[in-house]
């Protein structure tokens, strides 16, 4: 019995340590991805040698192996990337994982950016915030930086071209999830609006599978000033607090997430307006947290609220529950769920 309660208590430290480190794993991964590791590795079209990845290290002339040794050795724990061993005593050769694959910078679908993004100082510095967070209440960002993230971005465009290059390539990873698990969602509309739609990526891409829909971007005016032209979109800029323009179907992809349940409750009521009674939905993307889920993207779920809390003014990720109260209270008393390849989920909502 002492035995087990001293493994028990001896596990304990352990988890502590790890826990306090962990940060750990986020800057190795940063710094793969600074020194574009997964790229120089796909450029090869097979596994390298450490000098033959540091011999393609850009704005270096001598790179320090050892020091790249010690990162790669941290990632191929992690699964990252693909270490072999030649049977000839040769040196070690790296390759990519699937998850490496995910950090080439020029590939379709890549999270490149988003690790730039929500690893650097700028971001990290609102987590050291909840503490106080707790105590005094307030936004951890504001703390932080003194104003709030979308103020700050509008003052600072190098943080504000960093913000845009990771929502966008997030964009096209869920882009391509709701297509490719929605297909029967669609057919059915003749117009859909996407509201808070930036400025129209996610709307040209279903317009683009579906040539039969009346495509509208919604979003602020000086926003969608910037959109460019896509064939069988139209951009109208506005306030989502005030009004929504009329279609069948409202699109909200990720949204809701930023706003509290109030806003919420208001937004929705504004898409009940501008839908038809008896045929109009409203198709919200967003995450759905389960906290005691087992799923693949369970424990990113309650991250991701978290993440909310370091990053923005009052909004959370929410729970099935929560999402069928504001749902209810909007206008929407029935709704159903639809799984998509990704960590965000399709919520479907109807007025009756």
């Amino acid at each position: 019995m002492e035995s087990k309660e001293a493994e028990a208590i001896l596990q304990g430290q352990a988890t502590i340590w790890q826990f306090m480190f962990s940060f750990a794993d986020s800057m190795a991964l940063k710094s793969a991805v600074e020194l574009r590791i997964a790229d120089i590795i796909h450029s090869h079209d097979g596994p390298i040698t450490l000098a033959q990845i540091a011999s393609r290290i850009d704005g270096t002339s001598s790179p320090d192996i050892t020091c790249l040794a010690r990162i790669m050795r941290l990632l191929v724990r992690r699964k990252l990337f693909s270490v072999h061993h030649p049977s000839d005593g040769g040196e070690p050769l790296y390759g990519l994982t699937h998850s490496s694959r995910w950090l080439l910078h020029d590939s379709e679908l890549s999270l490149a950016p988003l690790i730039l993004m929500q690893d650097h100082p700028w971001l990290m510095a609102p987590w050291h915030y909840f503490s106080q967070c707790v105590r005094e209440g307030g936004i951890a960002f504001k703390m932080s930086h003194g104003r709030e993230v979308f103020e700050f971005a509008s003052g600072n465009p190098k943080f504000n071209r960093l913000f845009n290059d990771a929502m966008a390539c997030t964009s096209k990873v869920v882009t391509r999830a709701i297509l490719s698990g929605h297909k029967e969602g669609f057919n059915s509309i003749g117009s859909l609006i996407d509201v808070g739609g930036g400025t129209g990526g996610l709307i040209s891409e279903i317009v683009k599978a579906y040539p039969h829909i009346k495509g509208i971007n919604f979003d602020l005016p000086h926003v969608v000033e910037t959109a460019p032209t896509y064939a069988g979109v139209c951009h109208i800029g506005g306030d989502m607090f005030e009004s929504i323009p009329k279609a069948d179907a409202v699109l909200m992809k990720w949204i809701l997430h930023d706003w509290s349940d109030e806003d919420c409750i208001k937004i929705l009521r504004n898409c009940r307006n501008a839908i038809p009674p008896e045929t109009g939905k409203v198709i919200l993307v967003e995450c759905i947290v389960q906290p005691d889920g087992n799923g693949l993207f369970d424990d990113l779920s309650l991250i991701f609220d978290l993440l909310m809390l370091a990053h923005s003014s009052g909004g959370k990720e929410r729970t099935k529950l929560e999402w069928k109260t504001i749902l209810k209270e909007g206008g929407f008393p029935r709704y159903k769920i639809i799984n998509i390849p990704a960590f965000l989920s399709i919520m479907e909502a109807y007025p009756n």
